[in-house]
């Protein structure tokens, strides 16, 4: 598998899933991710025992294993003058620091932007923030259901307004995943920046920004007229295109069809649909008669597909030229043919040693090639090893050890 990333170190002090993502997708990508955790405790998320609403298996932890496949765990207790020094001793080596704690917490334990870059002037410097890491709020905290949904108008645009109150945040994680990957992005052209002209930068992402920029069509539209689009119940709006709808099979599946142009699709969807007829009938056998028509198009449609199960619908539309797809859950989605063809699932070795942990690949793929990474470390299992890669002898990790520095 090729390694993008090879060859370069991260060093990685964070916990939860924001910025841990962006380790992830980093050592998927080949980089040596040097997870730093807290001797005792380790990543705060390791004791998350449930998630939303389900129970969690703390030897396999999807929290755990999503945002740190493929990196090393060491246990360093920054907070400590002999901790901060093992973790300057790391930072010596690394090309990117990568960190989401508040700046109060920078300074405090000393691994801020100054103090990484007293020990290593050409290092990325890269944070993930709640609100962004300057104006008034730079010292306010906030997690994904927060900053991603809450704040930003994302919650408010998918709640539609009839159900007269806001609707929760239904994927934990979801803004997280989204902004680690917009930081390794960021990193990315970081590096690329450093290898052409020498200057190491700093990379700033919020969860905040991370939202506005996955609505960025509908805020744009937003600050230019003033309106705010929004969600809507099922079958309250009308559609003007018959084409662009849901529709409900015969065993309550649905079925979403997506043709935004219908022009040269028309015959081909009415046939798919066993409506051969509607073809070439003047309300429907071109563009501007089907718009028209649209709600007498939408309710023969509607019967047609009803009249059958959503299998028969997933099969049977395969070979229509006009885009729609099938209405899946994310377990779902597990099973698709198309998302198992192109390598979206990967297996881990499991923590607990039962049958492999599958974990959710990275969108970015690099020659066709399927992704190989490991399994999420145990909390400071790298520890000796690391610190013994770097010169330390043996007498000064146990001495770092008996003191409480290092795990």
């Amino acid at each position: 598998m090729i390694k993008v990333m090879e060859g370069v170190r991260v060093l990685e002090v964070a916990q939860f899933t924001f910025v841990p993502a962006a380790g992830a997708i980093l050592a998927d990508w080949g980089a040596d991710v040097i997870k730093v955790e807290h001797p005792v405790r380790g990543d705060t998320q390791r004791g998350f025992v449930n998630m939303g609403g389900f129970q969690l298996d703390p030897n396999r932890h999807p929290l755990i294993e999503h945002p740190n496949r493929g990196k090393r765990s060491v246990g360093i207790d920054v907070s400590t003058p002999e901790g901060q020094e093992v973790l300057y001793e790391i930072a010596k080596t690394a090309d990117v620091f990568l960190t989401n704690y508040m700046p109060q917490a920078r300074q405090k334990n000393k691994f801020d932007v100054e103090h990484i870059r007293a020990v290593n002037p050409n290092i990325i410097y890269a944070r993930g923030s709640a609100y962004g890491d300057k104006g008034d709020e730079r010292l306010v905290g906030g997690f994904d259901g927060t900053a991603f949904w809450t704040r930003s108008g994302v919650g408010h645009a998918l709640t539609p307004e009839e159900l007269g109150g806001a609707l929760p945040q239904g994927i934990p994680a979801f803004g997280d995943s989204i902004g680690g990957m917009n930081i390794a992005g960021g990193i990315s052209a970081a590096l690329f920046h450093r290898e052409r002209t020498g200057e190491a930068v700093e990379v700033d992402v919020s969860l905040l920004s991370t939202a506005w920029w996955a609505a960025g069509a509908s805020v744009t539209q937003g600050m230019e007229t003033g309106e705010t689009m929004r969600s809507t119940m099922p079958g309250a709006t009308a559609s003007v295109n018959p084409f662009m709808a849901n529709y409900q099979t015969s065993d309550g599946g649905t079925i979403n069809l997506c043709i935004v142009s219908p022009t040269g699709y028309i015959r081909d969807t009415f046939e798919h649909l066993g409506l051969p007829e509607l073809a070439d009938d003047p309300r429907f056998c071109d563009v501007l008669p089907l718009i028209e028509n649209a709600e007498a198009g939408v309710q023969l449609i509607a019967e047609a597909i009803a009249a059958k199960p959503f299998e028969y619908w997933r099969q049977h539309l395969k070979s229509m030229k006009g885009q729609w797809a099938p209405f899946q859950s994310l377990v779902d989605l597990a099973s698709d043919e198309q998302a198992i063809a192109n390598d979206m699932i990967v297996e881990v070795e499991a923590g607990d040693g039962g049958k492999p942990f599958k974990v959710v690949r990275g969108p970015v793929q690099f020659n066709h090639e399927p992704l190989e990474t490991t399994r999420a470390p145990q909390a400071s299992e790298h520890t000796e090893l690391v610190l013994m890669e770097l010169g330390l002898d043996w007498d000064r990790i146990e001495a770092l050890k008996d003191n409480g520095a290092i795990a």
